[in-house]
């Protein structure tokens, strides 16, 4: 079975290698799939953003890390996935993410989506909250892996 964990990961987090570290216990390949955006001002090009995941799961052996653009429905189905694992962190994120499983499942009957939601110490944690908190030279150790971090304080001139 194949799954597909779709996200921007600018930058990837905790809740991220959560979400990713409890999905491969029950697929044979998960799909970590950076959406490519142009239309969206991303901080971490696609490039650095799949060498970051890279890193941070390379002891995952069931991990591929590929980017795409256009619809998930049609890359999952590149990829013969017929899963999507998406994580949930309030019920702001479910409202939203039951739309867009809905969408997909129109677009592709043989999509399944499966919610995981986040564990407690990681429900505030979003990539936008960090990259803010890093602008103002916030601490984000509890948030993000370290090599994310350093990357952050460079970006931000904190280093």
């Amino acid at each position: 079975m194949i799954a597909v964990y779709p996200g921007s990961f600018d930058p990837i987090t905790y809740g991220h290698l959560d979400i990713i570290n409890r999905a491969v216990n029950f697929v044979d390949t998960l799909v970590v799939a950076i959406l490519n955006n142009p239309a969206k001002k991303s901080l971490f090009t696609v490039d650095e953003r799949k060498r970051h995941i890279q890193i941070l799961t390379k002891d995952i052996p069931n991990i591929k890390v590929e980017s795409f653009s256009g619809l998930l429905v049609d890359f999952a189905k590149e990829n013969n996935a017929n899963i999507v694992i998406r994580g949930l962190r309030a019920l702001t994120d479910f409202e939203y993410e039951f739309q867009m499983a809905l969408t997909n499942r129109e677009l592709n009957k043989e999509i399944e989506t499966i919610f995981i939601p986040t564990t407690l110490n990681n429900l505030f944690i979003s990539s936008s909250i960090v990259k803010e908190i890093a602008e103002f030279k916030g601490d984000i150790s509890k948030m993000v892996p370290n090599i994310i971090e350093e990357e952050l304080k460079f970006r931000y001139g904190s280093k």
